[in-house]
């Protein structure tokens, strides 16, 4: 099985209307496309840019205010997914439930179904500054190019729920991250590289570039697309099939031969995945 996979390093910057987010997101959804990709990952709390349009005062918009622009976010990207027959990972976007708040995940389907996943680990800064609260569960999600899981940014950090997907069947990882400096990116960075060595599996993860002067804990964004491997022959000695340009608006494109995965458990230099200890520690499904 190969699919191809694209990974959107998306630039926020200040908009005054929810058609200038669309055309952006269009845009990259039309790159992709031309790329004949399978799968587009858009980064975590890209939909922040919303909270740039403002009020009717002029005041930028807050984190309460985004789940207001759900309906709007799920209609298009549905309709989009449709259109380019591609499934879409929509990044995260914030969503109220029971009058909590959540960092939520999105992958919409080419068939128009919509999947969610809650981030399951929230840092300090978003339950401190935006009072999130972190979901409860991890999923698996089946499609016609493979099982896949979405795991968001502080997620990739905590090796149990990782071995819990690959347990379930996920050979894919798509990790849509938000950091705003090279400590957070290269915390992200390095654990998605442990989780595909542990696991041998794909990762695909993605970062916010640019700025959004009037909102606050948006105003600096360090951000980087990578399409990620086990550490074996059949692939990049780095473990890393591509990678963007740091800080730069761009989309970068891979292939992924899932073959390759099922061979190298079986028969790699190492075999993590089927070498690991279930006597002395379970996979926690």
């Amino acid at each position: 099985m190969q699919l191809r996979v694209s990974a959107v390093q998306y630039h926020l910057h200040t908009i005054k209307s929810f058609d200038e987010f669309a055309q952006q997101v269009e845009h990259y959804i039309k790159t992709a496309e031309e790329f004949s990709a399978d799968f587009v990952l858009f980064p975590e709390f890209f939909t922040t840019q919303l909270m740039s349009i403002g009020d009717k005062d002029g005041q930028p918009l807050t984190i309460r205010d985004l789940p207001n622009f759900t309906e709007q976010y799920r209609s298009l990207f549905i309709n989009l997914a449709k259109q380019t027959n591609m499934h879409i990972i929509g990044g995260t976007h914030v969503i109220l439930k029971n009058d909590r708040l959540y960092n939520v995940a999105h992958l919409f389907y080419p068939d128009g179904r919509v999947e969610e996943q809650a981030k399951l680990h929230i840092t300090p800064t978003e339950v401190e500054e935006w009072n999130m609260t972190a979901g409860e569960g991890v999923r698996v999600f089946e499609t016609e190019k493979g099982t896949i899981a979405m795991l968001t940014c502080y997620d990739i950090e905590f090796p149990e729920i990782v071995r819990m997907v690959r347990a379930k069947g996920a050979d894919i990882i798509f990790c849509p991250s938000c950091t705003d400096d090279r400590h957070g990116f290269h915390r992200v960075r390095y654990t998605s590289h442990a989780r595909a060595v542990e696991n041998q599996v794909y990762v695909v993860t993605t970062g916010t570039v640019g700025s959004l002067p009037t909102v606050d804990f948006m105003r600096g964004n360090f951000g980087q697309a990578a399409v990620i491997t086990p550490n074996d022959v059949p692939f990049p000695p780095r473990g890393i099939m591509v990678e963007g340009e740091l800080n730069d608006d761009m989309i970068v494109t891979a292939d992924l031969h899932l073959d390759l995965l099922y061979e190298v458990r079986k028969r790699g230099s190492v075999t993590t995945w089927r070498d690991r200890r279930t006597d002395l520690y379970p996979d926690w499904e």
